[in-house]
């Protein structure tokens, strides 16, 4: 039986790391824990990403994923959160970002289906910023409403470009076994290659992703923005990825105002 860990979400709050001071804990996924925090050195406000054990931990992962945070480093784009630096402070590893202020898409669709008049700019801004980072042949391997942050006048971020790639670990494509989600190391569930309910076949197949996989995703977004409804879902993670595999999005959910010329978008 392995040792209970200590939970890092109980401490971190309050303290000081190099001169960082952290305020608030924003969230946590697989990619690691976010914090918000005062960067007393530039006298602002930053997000900081305290990233997995398993990548922390492997030299050659560490490593790699450096390489893949200079290149995220260059990414300059309005939509895009800034990725500010890479810092190790007391045995963590700290990846440094933009505070993306506003509510995530996820928390805005939760209020019901958003009017198309408001759902076209923020889709907009999203695909701009995807095709930006294609351009620099990065892509993003995770876009679902969570990571869509909207401020009160409708400007986006989209955060956490390029981290899946940037943290996954090298594998056999072919090998039914490293499904991207159903992981056989415990300390990896899930924050591979993305979340099951917007990831594209390919990705739900265990296959390589490429540009493709980032506008499937970016389909799914705009669906369920318009819908307010999960294009697809089910009861388990294996009920979610066959839906993805098996099934087209529920077309009737779509609101029968609807322009087709964005109907047809969708159904492409």
């Amino acid at each position: 039986v392995p040792p209970v860990r200590r939970v890092e979400s109980l401490t971190l709050i309050g303290q000081t790391l190099s001169h960082f001071n952290i305020t608030a804990k924003l969230g946590e996924g697989g990619m690691g824990e976010v914090y918000r925090a005062e960067d007393s050195k530039l006298g602002r406000e930053v997000a900081i990403k305290v990233l997995p054990e398993a990548v922390a931990e492997d030299a050659e992962r560490l490593a790699r994923f450096e390489r893949e945070a200079k290149v995220l480093a260059a990414l300059e784009h309005p939509s895009i959160a800034a990725i500010f630096g890479l810092e190790e402070v007391d045995g963590r590893q700290l990846l440094i970002m933009q505070l993306a202020e506003g509510e995530t898409l996820q928390e805005r669709i939760a209020k019901g289906p958003v009017p198309l008049d408001q759902a076209l700019p923020i889709a907009l801004q999203i695909a701009e910023a995807v095709e930006a980072a294609h351009e620099k042949g990065i892509i993003h391997r995770d876009l679902k409403p969570a990571n869509v942050k909207v401020t009160a006048d409708g400007q986006v971020k989209v955060l956490d470009f390029g981290l899946a790639k940037a943290l996954e670990e090298e594998r056999d494509q072919g090998d039914i076994a490293n499904s991207p989600t159903l992981t056989a190391g415990a300390t990896q569930v899930g924050f591979i290659m993305g979340t099951a309910g917007y990831m594209s076949p390919e990705q739900a197949a265990g296959q390589l992703a490429d540009r493709r996989s980032d506008v499937w995703s970016f389909g799914v977004v705009l669906a369920e923005m318009l819908t307010g409804q999960q294009q697809f879902d089910g009861e388990t993670v294996s009920h979610v990825l066959a839906a993805v595999l098996q099934k087209d999005p529920d077309w009737n959910q779509l609101p029968d105002t609807l322009p087709q010329p964005i109907v047809e978008l969708l159904k492409r």
